[in-house]
């Protein structure tokens, strides 16, 4: 019985304080900025959020991310599991829809990239997709009276690759392209 006890004591200390110490303390060194969380400053060194969590963007000037039917409240994950025939899901996609269309004026209705209308299983993915952000690009352009050639070339260099050439798909972090698009003042 004593010896029993003795072990869990030991697995308790190596796996509940000393691997976890080791694997903070090892990230902290490696790779600092993703182990605080991959926040991101503006120009006077405030914090202005971070790159693995969306969040909204207000103003027909930015590019705007996928719906959050949390509002991209990261202190609790999750989406409603709505499948495509629930009539809550209809109308909000809906009203989405009609929302993008007065916006974006120049779009029709089949060109919305499904990646705008929808949520991601977290309801943070602060990714869009390259075609979700190039259907927004008059209106930025518009809004901001800058030529469109330089929203698009804006976008294919945020653009981001799929990791190893094989992984994910192609998308761009909407923080950083606005922030970038903020910078070209």
């Amino acid at each position: 019985m004593l010896k029993n006890i003795r072990i869990v004591l030991v697995l308790l200390f190596i796996c509940g304080m000393a691997y976890p110490l080791l694997i903070t303390g090892l990230s902290q060194v490696l790779m600092p900025a993703q182990a605080e969380g991959s926040l991101i400053k503006n120009e006077k060194g405030q914090f202005i959020g971070s790159e693995l969590i969306g969040q909204s963007f207000e103003g027909a000037g930015y590019f705007h991310g996928r719906i959050s039917s949390i509002n991209y409240d990261a202190a609790g994950s999750g989406s409603l599991n709505y499948s495509p025939s629930n009539e809550e899901m209809i109308k909000r996609t809906e009203e989405e829809m009609a929302t993008f269309l007065k916006e974006n004026p120049t779009i029709k209705k089949e060109e919305i990239p499904s990646d705008l209308m929808t949520n991601s299983g977290s309801g943070l993915d602060p990714n869009i997709s390259p075609k979700g952000a190039l259907v927004q690009v008059p209106r930025i352009a518009r809004e901001r009276g800058i030529p469109e050639k330089t929203v698009y070339n804006l976008v294919e260099e945020q653009t981001e690759n799929r990791s190893n050439g094989i992984f994910g798909e192609s998308h761009i972090n909407v923080l950083k392209l606005n922030i970038t698009l903020d910078e070209l003042k």
